[in-house]
């Protein structure tokens, strides 16, 4: 290996949106994330539906007419 060219690796702390934190190694000196396994829904078991312009709904409503019939 080459002398000088690798980044220098740091254990630091990362902070998660939801107020986790937890110790990772890293050649940032600082580490913020949107999610983290505390919070993230395949770990937790809670689904979580962003609803952009209704679409769940109007999904449900048409599908729920077929079954009607």
């Amino acid at each position: 290996m080459k002398t000088g060219i690798h980044p220098e690796v740091h254990q630091i702390r990362a902070m998660c949106a939801c107020g986790n934190s937890f110790m990772t190694s890293s050649t940032e000196s600082d580490l913020r994330v949107a999610i983290c396994s505390a919070c993230h829904p395949f770990y937790t078991g809670a689904q979580k539906f962003i609803d952009t312009a209704g679409r769940i709904e109007k999904f449900q409503n048409k599908y729920s007419k077929i079954k009607k019939k």
